[in-house]
Formats: C-alpha cells, structure tokens, sequence
C-alpha cells in the first residue's frame, strides 16, 4: 500500500470520525497540522449543516474543505464552490408525502438554516445534535426565502425499513439516502459525497489513487467509489463495509486516526 501519495482525505463525520456521543479526539489536530505540513487537504463530508461542521472544526476551519448537506454545499475559505439546491416545488411534494409518515420529523435544511415545524422534546434532542442553527415555524405550506439543499426526515422507526419506502416513487426526481438509523435525506438528483469529492479532484488536480475516504452509512456510497483507499468503519453499515476496499476500526476506537496517523509517518518516511 502506497500512501505516500495521498493527497486528499475526505471523513464523515457521525459515526466516522466522531465517537458515540459525537465527539471529535483532541489528537485529531496535530495530525491535521502534519497533513498541512504535508500538503494533504482535508475535507469533512457529512450530511450535517455547514454551520455544525464549522464549530467542530473552530480552530481550523479556514483551512480545511466542507462537504455538507451530503455534498449538496461545498466550502473552501470562504468561497462556495458548490451550491446544489432542490426546486421549491419539489421541496413540496417531498414534504407532502412526509407528512403522510407517523413518528417521523421533517427538518428542511436551508442555506441560511434548518427549519422545523414542531419542537417535540425526541425530536429536538436529535436534531441538536447535527444541527446548530434553525429555527421553528408555523408548517411548511409557506416556504421560507432561502435555497433548500436537502430534507431530512428524523424516522424514528427506522429509516431504512420506515420511511424510504414512501419514497420510492420519488428515486426518478431526487437521490434518497439512508445516512443513518433514523435519518433520511432528499436531495437534489446530481448532490451526494462523490460528486462534491469529484469537483474538488478536478479543482485540485487530483487522481482517485491520490484520495483517501472513511465512511461508515448508505450516503457515503458514491464518495467510496471516488476513492481507491477507500475506508469502510469496522461500526458501519454491511454494504459499506463490503464496498470499501479496507476496514478502519470503530469510530470508538479512532480507526480514522489511526489510519491518517499511519499515513502521515509514511509520507515523512517518503519526503525524508
């Protein structure tokens, strides 16, 4: 295995890179200092809120790449590079049909912030989580002025096994994800993780044998493909862990950064 090559990493984040309880290791810095060191970018690529990403992030965040919103939204210092939004009439028809689903929370995830229409105490516990800035409205019939990039749905039943199946007329208009036990998420057709990966190779000038990737749910499915050290979490879904050409261990027990701490000795052993 050549790591010494590697000149872009992209992570997800929940269940990937954060622990159980979503917190990010303090290691993680210092070794993101040698991939700077390094000339290694570095992306975080998630379905979280941009503004989520950023207080992880705090004290680097000018420096690294945002993939949210499930690569729907793509930041990098300060500039957009992209901005996937879905049409407001399909906005619509895809709450419409939500609504039609028991126990399950509609989060519309704008550019500006994230809109709800309840505050149920199970509902909101999970959504703070994930989600640092929204803001509650009256319902959905009118929509507020902002770019929608995707809906979540919170399915507390399972989202695999629930609420995907409501949309399966929907798949000829819109990509749907299962990107986590509960989460759903309705984007636009052409926004996932390896398309924003992809904008980024090209912006960058840099191969797929060049990237690495850590993923652990469904929506990291095409970012894997976009990789050939692609990392599948030892805590993941089955398909992904099928799809991934090597395992990392669980995100309980820091298997990205062991990974990134292995690559980034690697690369010191290659430059020496």
């Amino acid at each position: 295995m050549n790591l010494s090559n590697i000149k872009l990493v992209a992570t997800d984040m929940d269940g990937t890179l954060l622990n159980s309880k979503g917190e990010l290791s303090e290691t993680f810095f210092p070794i993101f200092e040698k991939m700077k060191s390094q000339n290694i970018l570095f992306a975080a690529a998630s379905g979280r809120q941009l503004f989520s990403l950023e207080t992880v992030f705090k004290p680097i965040q000018e420096e690294m790449i945002f993939v949210a919103e499930n690569g729907s939204y793509v930041m990098y210092k300060g500039e957009e590079l992209l901005v996937q939004a879905l049409d407001r009439n399909v906005v619509k028809a895809a709450i419409a049909q939500a609504k039609q689903i028991p126990d399950t929370f509609i989060i519309l995830c704008g550019k500006k912030m994230a809109y709800i229409d309840t505050y149920d105490p199970k509902f909101v516990g999970q959504l703070e989580k994930h989600y640092r800035k929204f803001e509650i409205i009256e319902d959905f019939t009118e929509l507020p002025d902002d770019d929608f990039l995707k809906i979540t749905l919170c399915d507390l039943a399972g989202s695999e096994s629930n609420s995907y199946l409501f949309f399966k007329d929907f798949h000829e208009s819109v990509a749907v994800k299962v990107s986590g036990p509960i989460w759903l998420d309705i984007s636009h057709k052409l926004a996932n993780k390896g398309n924003a990966l992809r904008l980024l190779q090209e912006k960058f000038g840099i191969s797929i044998d060049e990237t690495m990737v850590f993923g652990d749910y469904l929506n990291d499915t095409e970012m894997m493909q976009q990789a050939y050290y692609s990392y599948g979490m030892e805590n993941g879904h089955p398909d992904i862990i099928a799809m991934a050409r090597f395992t990392a261990k669980s995100n309980d027990k820091d298997g990205v950064l062991e990974v990134l701490e292995n690559l980034v000795e690697r690369k010191a052993v290659a430059n020496s």
